[in-house]
C-alpha cells in the first residue's frame, strides 16, 4: 500500500492531452505524462483496502498495491520488476488498455479510484529512459523448437516467455511488419510504433526469430509447420469481420474499418499507399460504438473529414453505473472517447437499412432508430421505432462492428483443428493440457481462441500458454502462470 492516510489527502490527478486542435494536425500520441513527484503522490493514494479487487479485475494480474507503494517511495527500479513479472509489455496496456483495475479499485466506490494505468506507464516508460530495460537471456538452450503463429500481443507474449525457457522460437506473421492488430489495427495516435521495435529489439537478443510476410497455411504449408517444429502455437487474432449486408453494400466508398485503418498505419510508417481509402473532405459515418469506432473516426479527423458521424446499434448507456450493483466488476456505462471529443457526432440506437449511391459511389445512408424489446423468454430483440426514418449524407462508410472469429482459410482449415460454437479455435484454460487444441503439440492462446477482446487479455493468454507449452515439451514448467 502507500501512505495509510494518502487516499484521504491526496486527490486523484491524471494525465492530460494536448489542445483537440494540435493533436489532430498529426499522428503522435498527445497523453501528456505527469512528472515523477506527481506519480509518487498517485502511488501514495493506494490505500490499505484488505483485499486488492484491483488485482483481479486486472486479467495479467498485475501486482497493483506493490509497484503503487514502490512508486510512492521512489523505488521506481523494482517497482519495474514487479510490474514486469506479470506483464510482458506494460507500454503496450498503459496506453491502449481500458483500465479494468480502476474499475474495480475501491476507491472507485466513490468514482475517485488510483491513477494505476498511468502509473504503470510511467513505470514502464521510465525502464526504458534509464536503461534498465535489457534481454534476459537464457542460461540454457533446450534444443526444443517452437513456432508461433501471429505476432499480436498474444504471440509476442507467448514467444517472449517460451525464448527466455531456453526454447528456440520463430515468431510468423503474415503482415510484412510484425505486431498484429498493435502495428496496423491501432493508429499511431494512440500507441507510437517504435514500442513494438524495441521490444523486437530484445526479443532478438533472448532468441526469437521473426519472420515477416510469411502466411502460415499457405506460403508455408501446414504439414511441413508440424514437421519442423516440436509444438506449435496459434495466436493469429480475431480478424473475420462482422459485415452489415443492407442494400447499397456493394457501393464504392462503404468500407471495413480494417481495410482503412491499416492504410493510415502504413502511410506514418513512410509505405507508398496506393489508392489510399481518405477521408478528407467527405462526409464520415461510423457504425460501430467500440474502440475501433473510436479509432476510425479519430484517423478520419486527421485526414480531414467534412464531418463524422457515429452510430451505434444498441441503446444509449447511463452516463453514470450502478455502483452496488456493479463494483468491483467492469460497468456498463457512457463512455467518451479521445477522438469522440475531436468532433464526432453520436447517436446510439439506430439501425442501417440501406445506402444510396450516384454512380457507384455512396452518397447517403438511410437509418432509423429502433428499441430493444424482451419476449417472454426474456431474450431482447431489436425493433424499428415508427416514423423514425432518416438521411444522411455519407461519402465514406466504415463498418466497425467486431469480428466474428478467426479467417478459417488457412492455417486453421490447413491444421484441421476443432473450432467451438462461435468459429474459434478450441481449446480450454482449465485442466490438465490448457490452451492444447484437438491437433497433437498444437495450442491456441489470445483472440483466436477467446474471440475478440483486449490487448491485456491477450497478453494474460499468451504467458499462460507458454507455460503449457514449456510444460508440454519438458514435462514441467518454472515459467509463471
Amino acid at each position: 500500500m502507500g501512505k495509510i492516510t494518502g487516499f484521504m489527502e491526496i486527490a486523484r490527478k491524471d494525465r492530460g492531452y494536448e489542445p483537440v486542435a494540435e493533436r489532430i494536425k498529426v499522428y503522435k500520441e498527445f497523453v501528456r505524462a505527469l512528472p515523477d513527484a506527481d506519480m509518487s503522490q498517485q502511488g501514495a493514494r493506494c490505500m490499505d483496502c484488505g483485499i486488492p479487487f484491483c488485482q483481479t479485475g486486472c486479467p495479467v494480474n498485475n501486482v497493483i498495491p506493490d509497484w503503487n507503494d514502490l512508486v510512492y517511495r521512489g523505488n521506481w527500479r523494482p517497482a519495474l520488476d514487479v510490474l514486469h513479472s506479470t506483464n510482458n509489455f506494460p507500454e503496450f496496456t498503459g496506453r491502449v488498455c481500458p483500465a479494468p483495475c480502476e474499475a474495480a479499485c475501491t476507491l472507485n466506490i466513490n468514482n475517485d479510484p488510483v491513477a494505476i494505468k498511468s502509473i504503470e506507464q510511467a513505470i514502464v516508460d521510465k525502464g526504458w529512459a534509464e536503461g534498465w530495460i535489457v534481454p534476459e537471456v537464457p542460461l540454457r538452450k533446450t534444443g526444443r523448437k517452437v513456432a508461433v503463429v501471429g505476432s499480436g500481443p498474444a504471440g509476442l507474449a507467448c514467444a517472449q516467455q517460451l525464448a527466455r525457457a531456453g526454447h528456440d522460437v520463430t515468431l510468423f506473421e503474415k503482415n510484412d511488419r510484425v505486431g498484429g492488430l498493435l502495428r496496423y489495427g491501432i493508429p499511431d495516435f494512440k500507441m507510437e510504433k517504435h514500442h513494438i521495435d524495441r521490444r523486437m529489439e530484445q526479443m532478438k537478443a533472448e532468441g526469437v526469430t521473426f519472420r515477416a510476410g510469411v502466411n502460415v497455411g499457405v506460403d508455408l504449408k501446414t504439414d511441413k509447420l508440424l514437421s519442423d517444429f516440436d509444438a506449435v502455437v496459434l495466436s493469429g487474432g480475431s480478424e473475420k469481420p462482422r459485415d452489415l449486408p443492407v442494400p447499397g453494400r456493394e457501393l464504392s466508398g462503404v468500407h471495413l474499418a480494417m481495410e482503412f485503418l491499416p492504410q493510415q498505419n502504413k502511410a506514418v510508417a513512410g509505405d507508398k499507399v496506393p489508392g489510399q481509402i481518405l477521408a478528407a473532405g467527405k462526409h464520415v459515418v461510423v457504425i460501430g460504438g467500440g474502440d475501433t469506432g473510436s479509432d476510425c473516426i479519430g484517423t478520419s479527423i486527421r485526414q480531414g473529414a467534412r464531418s463524422v458521424m457515429n452510430f451505434e446499434l444498441l441503446a444509449k448507456p447511463p452516463e453514470q453505473e450502478d455502483k452496488p450493483l456493479t463494483w468491483p466488476y467492469w460497468p456498463l456505462k457512457l463512455r467518451t472517447s479521445s477522438s469522440h471529443e475531436e468532433g464526432a457526432k453520436r447517436d446510439f440506437a439506430v439501425a442501417t437499412k440501406r445506402f444510396e449511391g450516384k454512380g457507384g459511389k455512396v452518397a447517403s445512408l438511410v437509418a432509423c432508430h429502433v428499441e430493444w424489446v424482451k419476449d417472454e423468454k426474456g431474450a431482447k430483440s431489436m425493433k424499428e421505432v415508427p416514423g423514425t426514418e432518416f438521411t444522411i449524407p455519407a461519402d465514406l462508410v466504415l463498418l466497425a462492428m467486431g469480428y466474428v472469429h478467426p479467417v478459417h482459410e488457412g492455417v486453421v482449415s490447413g491444421l484441421g483443428v476443432k473450432k467451438d460454437a462461435r468459429g474459434n479455435v478450441l481449446a480450454t484454460t482449465d485442466g490438465k493440457g490448457c490452451y492444447a487444441t484437438s491437433v497433437p503439440k498444437v495450442f491456441a492462446a489470445g483472440d483466436m481462441r477467446r474471440g475478440q477482446s483486449l490487448v491485456v487479455w491477450a497478453i494474460r493468454e499468451g504467458r499462460q500458454c507458454a507455460r503449457e507449452v514449456d510444460a508440454f515439451l519438458m514435462g514441467s514448467s518454472d515459467l509463471p502462470r
